[in-house]
């Protein structure tokens, strides 16, 4: 099949490139002209594992080719994706202006049937807004404005589907190929025939090259448009509402003395409750939770509906990043003129992704109270340098302890578990602790919960963990 992406931010160079690898004509579309350069020469401005071998594996075959002219890749296409972002607006409302630009863009672009395929995240409702700006650039290439001319027969030239992602970043790759569920938002059975056919190779798990994880037939939901953008709101905020939940009892569990990680453990095998999404922590950040559980609350606010366990659910994560800071004024006092190291910016391991990040957010807590901050991070490190100047970001784990006086695990990267934890405490202030005569050794605040207590504290530190 024909296939058009039409933005190459995360969700549409992974959804292009996984598309081309099944064995469609992948053609991807981006306004930034530097972005697409950058892409034609094989470089790729994201990190995610795997993805920059499979676009320049799909570049050199031909399958998956770029441009800035939106006018050619929807011509040259059977089906087109919108991929483009909608940021958070202050009020929390998405900003949909991309999606705007490019739905009437399609309009004057259309030179026969095509499925107009919403993969952003959009605010429920947008379908039927979408196929309106498309009619609109439609009229407007007919009057002879713009485009190429306009359609023999208009009132057929197109259907809207909604087809939300549920990848997760830095397994998206995986996610993409042996999806959970394929979810359509349609009436039209044209279009979900087309669609079936477009995912058959992920619905029938039998993708070239890789190994199943499951040997049945991946779930192919139908249903209409305004359910299948809810689909999405509703998922990401159930998400996010079993880490706020595992927080809060984690921070029960430090009242009277429970193991958080042997409570999650417990609950989790509780098949109608599972184990994913309860690791207590820092809380989460990203480029899609805080997003789509602000949005969530904007929509259900102009329908008169207040969220409350929504609202709950923001308010315990936010406070989380302030308890980290008040964990280290316990061990520590006062933080002016003490040096604090971070180990991990990115919101979570395998990214660069800092959107939301709950590593910067403290950093920033940190910075306001007077006390110096280093960091590092294998990925995003020179990332967060340019979002936030004052911090001292470093080439590694080491570098930035030395001389700390306090350290944060704050992302919990696979080789931050086998740091050799001697060598570590000993590159910290000889001072660590000299202001509490309660404490002797350096305080290591687990954020995630990743390393073992015992072995921490084997190596001479004091080990503070989140609700441990």
């Amino acid at each position: 099949m024909k296939v058009c992406v039409i933005g190459t931010g995360y969700v549409g160079l992974v959804s292009g490139a996984c598309l081309a690898e099944i064995g469609n004509d992948v053609i991807c579309v981006d306004a930034e002209a530097a972005k697409i350069a950058l892409l034609e020469r094989g470089e790729i401005p994201i990190f995610e594992p795997g993805l920059d071998e499979l676009v320049n594996m799909n570049s050199l075959s031909g399958r998956m080719r770029f441009t800035t002219s939106l006018w050619e890749g929807v011509q040259a296409s059977d089906v087109v994706f919108i991929t483009v972002g909608t940021p958070p607006l202050p009020n929390g409302e998405a900003d949909l202006s991309a999606v705007e630009e490019v739905a009437r863009g399609i309009g004057q672009s259309l030179n026969g049937y095509k499925v107009i395929i919403n993969k952003s995240t959009v605010p429920v409702g947008s379908g039927d807004w979408v196929a309106l700006l498309v009619n609109e650039g439609m009229l407007q290439s007919r009057l002879g404005r713009v485009g190429g001319g306009g359609l023999a027969d208009p009132d057929h030239a197109y259907d809207v589907v909604s087809n939300p992602e549920f990848l997760r970043e830095g397994s998206a790759i995986h996610d993409t190929f042996f999806p959970d569920r394929i979810v359509i938002g349609s009436q039209s059975e044209r279009a979900i025939r087309i669609m079936r056919e477009l995912y058959a190779p992920l619905i029938e798990r039998r993708v070239p090259g890789r190994l199943p994880s499951e040997s049945h037939e991946v779930p192919f939901i139908v249903t209409d448009l305004t359910s299948a953008e809810m689909i999405k709101y509703a998922a990401n905020a159930f998400l996010a509402t079993k880490i706020s939940f595992v927080n809060e009892i984690a921070n029960v569990c430090e009242r009277v003395g429970a193991d958080v990680t042997q409570v999650a453990l417990g609950i989790g095998l509780d098949r109608r409750i599972g184990n994913q999404f309860l690791n207590a922590g820092l809380g989460w950040g990203g480029s899609c939770f805080p997003k789509d559980v602000a949005a969530l609350m904007h929509i259900t606010k102009d329908y008169g509906y207040d969220p409350e366990l929504l609202t709950a659910v923001q308010n315990v994560n936010q406070r989380q990043r302030a308890l980290v800071v008040q964990k280290l004024q316990r061990h520590l006092k006062v933080l002016k003129g003490k040096t604090i190291a971070i180990l991990g910016l990115a919101f979570k391991p395998n990214t660069d992704d800092l959107r939301d990040a709950p590593a910067l957010a403290v950093a920033r807590i940190l910075l306001k109270l007077g006390a110096r901050v280093k960091a590092f991070d294998p990925i995003a490190g020179k990332g967060a340098a340019r979002l936030l100047p004052e911090l001292c970001v470093c080439e590694s784990p080491f570098e930035a302890a030395r001389g700390a006086d306090a350290l944060l695990i704050a992302t919990e990267w696979d080789e931050f578990s086998a740091l050799d934890l001697v060598a570590l405490r000993a590159e910290m202030s000889p001072h660590s602790g000299a202001m509490s005569r309660l404490q002797e050794n350096p305080v290591l605040l687990d954020g995630r919960n990743l390393l073992n207590p015992s072995e921490v504290r084997a190596a001479g530190f004091t080990y503070q963990g989140m609700g441990r």
